[in-house]
């Protein structure tokens, strides 16, 4: 008889159980879907807010690339004297003044887009140093024009690093 009442208790006990179960699978699966939903959405949000920063930082580190671009900076940036050494610091400085310029940018991109920028800079001013050190060179308007020669025979570091900008940005639009 004990047994009898076991067996009859489980019968009611076993679709009850799995009644509970499948109640708290659903709820488990709704609560995690709204979550998602949730997190989705202030994603959404959130990108609304940062792609403007993003294009900011994006449009800033392109007029950096322009800036630093040796042709646009020996034009803007003309010698003070003759000493080369003098119009090297010169033009090192103004790189170095724009990049600090821009520094917080790098927050925005990704790392091999600022790797790509920061190479670029580093290129820029290695050229500029290494065209200094030539002896050949006696002054600051022959830095000048050795280094303008110089970028005809090869393609600039800022143009190749902004071309990389370039199809950054379009890959997120």
């Amino acid at each position: 008889m004990n047994t009898d009442k076991i067996i009859e208790l489980a019968f009611y006990s076993i679709p009850a159980l799995i009644t509970g179960g499948v109640a708290f699978y659903s709820f488990q699966t709704f609560t995690k879907g709204e979550e998602k939903r949730r997190q989705f959405q202030l994603l959404k949000e959130n990108q609304k807010q940062a792609l403007p920063l993003r294009l900011q930082a994006y449009e800033r580190l392109a007029l950096f690339l322009e800036r630093i671009n040796p042709t646009k900076l020996l034009i803007r940036v003309a010698p003070l004297g003759t000493d080369k050494m003098d119009y090297q610091n010169l033009l090192v400085h103004h790189i170095e003044q724009e990049y600090e310029h821009n520094l917080t940018q790098q927050i925005y991109i990704t790392d091999e887009c600022w790797t790509m920028i920061l190479t670029a800079k580093n290129t820029i001013i290695q050229n500029i140093r290494k065209t200094a050190l030539d002896t050949s060179i006696a002054d600051a308007d022959k830095l000048r024009e050795k280094v303008l020669s110089n970028l005809f025979e090869t393609e600039s570091a800022s143009s190749v690093a902004l071309s990389y900008l370039k199809n950054e940005v379009k890959s997120f639009l």
